[in-house]
């Protein structure tokens, strides 16, 4: 028998937090900024740790396919764990081992005797963490908000999101230059420690209960059910899988390289990195008022100037271009982003947010230990140039490739109810399409984006 619906919970007088801004949405906002002011500061401290090494493109890129591999091999398995025990105890694991990771990382930084092989096998247990981190977020975050709020509130997440990586690029550019990465590494160690403890303290009480399973297996068989019946879902994963590792390898080797042989090293490419923060944060504020009716296509579209920054550092623009070229991104991203996430929580079954979380991931993030292991021998190969005119030209490609889907152009934004865990109650909005071509048969989503600003 069906609850009647609870009354809108109303604000306290006096009170700044919003009505859908629940307990656990707060702890994970504040949460989520703690660990980007650190992570966005430690992608740069570990390209320059390789190079004190004497390390070349091709070991910079060898740290980073370790890091990604185990990200691959375990997101599904992470993604079955997160649905079957309470989210926030596997968030709070994969921190603590994040944590002492990066402690161990900064430790060898510091005292000058880190080697290649065990930056790579630091990174790999980090690697391993965000695996089982990223699904369990994300089913948390979605279950955190109520229905018809959805959009705003991941867009104000976002926006908290990205405005600590903008204050982390810069500042990790900053103090890599002036004391170097080992420093960089410690605070981000310490960041998962504080981020672990406020995630510590996330409310169940209103999840609902899982029902029994069959096992592990079969819970992924069953994820897998609910992502592959869905053409537009696996196509966009299917697409951001080579514009994710793509972006991977430009980011982690490329952009670096540029930087330190062309634009005078860490610190412009720190505030490139930061550009693309406050492009990301302006796209947040632009879609806590813009609701695109068609969703898809509007982030689709959105997602052709992403080639931009890879187009600018072939060129190569000097620092001001390449700033403005990562601004753009980030704003096109951020609408994509926000889209897309609206469309998993009005889509996706609350008891399997974590498992199609995972699937998304799996697909999205699958070539990034290849492309990145494989971009110091094809700029040696082709060209650095060349391979990043190639680069732009495929996340083009790919981009129009996935707008040929019927399911992308059309799918549509409807009032939506869903359950809400450790927040205000969702809304009492009828649940109706308002778009014949959005039938049930092609409900289901997940977030690609992360997409790669992998917010631990």
């Amino acid at each position: 028998m069906t609850k009647p619906a609870a009354s809108p919970r109303r604000t306290p007088l006096g009170s700044r937090r919003p009505e859908w801004a629940g307990r656990n949405y707060v702890l994970l906002t504040a949460a989520t900024i703690v660990t980007n002011l650190g992570a966005h500061g430690a992608l740069i401290a570990t390209t320059w740790a390789v190079f004190e090494t004497g390390g070349s493109a091709g070991d910079v890129g060898l740290v980073a396919m370790a890091r990604f591999l185990p990200l691959v091999l375990f997101l599904l398995i992470g993604g079955a764990v997160a649905d079957r025990i309470p989210r926030h105890r596997v968030m709070v694991a994969a921190n603590a081992l994040n944590c002492v990771s990066q402690a161990v990382f900064a430790v060898l930084v510091l005292s000058g005797e880190a080697r290649i092989w065990q930056m790579m096998v630091l990174t790999a247990l980090c690697g391993t963490g965000q695996a089982f981190f990223n699904p369990a977020a994300e089913g948390m975050l979605m279950s955190s908000v109520s229905g018809e709020q959805a959009g705003r509130a991941f867009a104000v997440y976002r926006m908290a999101m990205h405005g600590a990586g903008i204050g982390g690029a810069a500042l990790g550019g900053a103090l890599v230059a002036f004391v170097g990465p080992g420093w960089v590494l410690a605070i981000d160690a310490l960041a998962f420690a504080v981020a672990g403890g406020l995630r510590a303290f996330l409310d169940l009480s209103g999840t609902p209960e899982r029902a029994p399973g069959g096992g592990l297996f079969a819970d992924l068989r069953e994820g897998w059910q609910e992502f592959i019946g869905r053409p537009w879902l696996w196509s966009i994963v299917a697409q951001f899988s080579v514009v994710v590792g793509l972006i991977g390898a430009v980011e982690s080797v490329f952009g670096p390289l540029v930087a330190r042989d062309q634009l005078g090293g860490a610190r412009p490419w720190g505030i490139a990195l930061a550009a693309y923060g406050v492009g990301t944060v302006a796209g947040a504020v632009l879609m806590t008022r813009w609701k695109p009716r068609r969703m898809l296509f509007v982030g689709t579209l959105c997602v052709f100037p992403i080639a931009l920054p890879s187009a600018a550092l072939a060129v190569p623009l000097d620092a001001v271009g390449l700033t403005i070229a990562m601004f753009v991104s980030g704003v096109a991203i951020e609408v994509f982003g926000v889209s897309w996430m609206t469309t998993m929580h009005q889509e996706i079954p609350e008891e399997k947010l974590s498992r199609v979380s995972a699937y998304d991931w799996f697909g999205s993030t699958a070539l990034l230990p290849l492309t990145t292991a494989l971009a110091g021998p094809a700029e040696s190969a082709f060209g650095r140039n060349e391979a990043l005119w190639g680069a732009a030209a495929l996340m083009v490609l790919v981009t129009a490739l996935v707008l040929l889907v019927p399911d992308v152009r059309n799918m549509t934004r409807r009032p939506h109810t869903k359950a809400v865990a450790g927040g205000p109650p969702a809304s009492t909005a009828a649940d109706v399409s308002v778009d014949a071509s959005a039938d049930a048969s092609t409900a289901g989503s997940a977030d690609a984006e992360g997409t790669l600003r992998r917010n631990g």
